[in-house]
């Protein structure tokens, strides 16, 4: 049986080659996925995990991909608009930059 789904897109500017050293890097692009490269794993909230079958991956961030949780290129006929960059700073990431610790 042959699947119609279509397959994983990154955007035409990623490199898929793999970054050197341990880790991963996530990258939100700019109206479009996260991109994921390096080393990582992906789990669902099962936790069985997910076969990415590259080391480049295209995370969906628009919620309208048919490959979940996979970009499929959607964002681009949905109209999907959302900065690279965070539009202001998360207020624990200013609690602990400060050196401060939130009281429990």
């Amino acid at each position: 049986m042959s699947s119609s789904l279509p397959e994983p897109e990154l955007p035409e500017d990623v490199d898929d080659a793999p970054l050197d050293g341990p880790g991963a890097t996530i990258t939100p692009y700019r109206d479009g996925p996260l991109i994921v490269r390096g080393d990582f794993r992906l789990i669902d909230q099962d936790g069985a995990e997910i076969d990415p079958g590259r080391q480049t991956i295209a995370l969906c961030r628009c919620g309208k991909s048919a490959i979940k949780p996979f970009c499929d290129g959607s964002h681009k006929r949905s109209g999907f608009s959302a900065p690279s960059a965070p539009s202001r700073p998360r207020p624990a990431a200013q609690i602990l930059r400060g050196g401060h610790r939130p009281e429990s």
